[in-house]
């Protein structure tokens, strides 16, 4: 049975942003924020409101101090606010602790980079790096969020003796993760061959890098006709893609269009921008 990506960001929904300004940060937070912003309409949500907290440090139990919060909760409360998501990675307490207090579902960032990477990935290497960093992120919260979990295959009949749910489910996501680094391994060396093969051709290889959203798919399909995705959207290009192009004379290369940069990837992410 195929692994199924999972999408938790706020489609349809009206959002809080919540950032926090820390010393020595290495993007302004109204940036960061006004980035976070674009990726929350990216994901389908309409973004309310949104507010920055200077701090020295984050606070362990909330990330932002109780002062804050309780603004938070009122702010969205008046906006009308179905979700409040977090401009950095929260820890899963961190994320409980917030739903207890606002009364209603908190995302962070990198939960909403993983659901627009699993709504866009296309190619089989893309689904499996997508849905392997979406069961590493997910493994640590799983006590506070087991019940949303969909059964995998194998759960009825698998539990062992005086074994909990969340001991079943997180033994499942382990699971998970073993087989789809296996399947990675295997798509992997296959691409290392065409890799070795383009090299042998000794047809030059030139790359398209650059921040997401910024026209790379554009070039891409200026310079060489190809049917490649290019919208005003953060990540609509997601699965890396290489396209000959001719050029005046006979001269030839390969064009491949990448995955664009953002502030505060995921590391779960990292291999997704190979």
């Amino acid at each position: 049975m195929p692994g199924k990506l999972h999408t938790t960001a706020p489609t349809g929904d009206r959002a809080y942003l919540v950032a926090a300004d820390l010393p020595g940060a290495v993007i302004a937070a109204e940036d960061s924020l006004e980035e976070l912003a674009e990726l929350a309409t990216s994901a389908g949500a309409r973004v309310v409101g949104a507010t920055i907290q200077r701090r020295r440090t984050p606070t362990a139990a909330t990330y932002i101090g109780k002062g804050k919060l309780e603004e938070v909760g009122a702010d969205r409360q008046e906006l009308g606010a179905n979700v409040v998501i977090f401009d950095d990675e929260l820890s899963p307490s961190q994320q409980r602790n917030l739903e207890e207090e606002l009364g209603i579902k908190v995302l962070d960032r990198t939960a909403l980079i993983l659901d627009i990477f699993a709504t866009r990935a296309s190619t089989r290497e893309g689904k499996l790096q997508v849905e392997l960093a979406q069961m590493q992120y997910l493994l640590p919260r799983l006590a506070g969020q087991w019940s949303h979990l969909e059964r995998m295959e194998g759960a009825i009949g698998t539990r062992g003796p005086g074994e909990t749910q969340i001991e079943t489910d997180r033994r499942l996501v382990r699971s998970r993760i073993d087989r789809l680094r296996k399947d990675l391994k295997k798509v992997q060396t296959q691409r290392e061959l065409y890799r070795r093969q383009r090299r042998r051709s000794q047809v030059p290889v030139v790359a398209l890098v650059g921040y997401t959203n910024a026209g790379k798919s554009t070039i891409m399909r200026r310079l060489s006709g190809a049917n490649v995705l290019a919208a005003n959207k953060l990540f609509a290009t997601l699965d890396p893609v290489t396209r000959r192009v001719n050029l005046e004379g006979g001269d030839v290369f390969l064009l491949s269009d990448t995955v664009g940069f953002i502030q505060k990837l995921p590391t779960q992410l990292v291999a997704a921008f190979r």
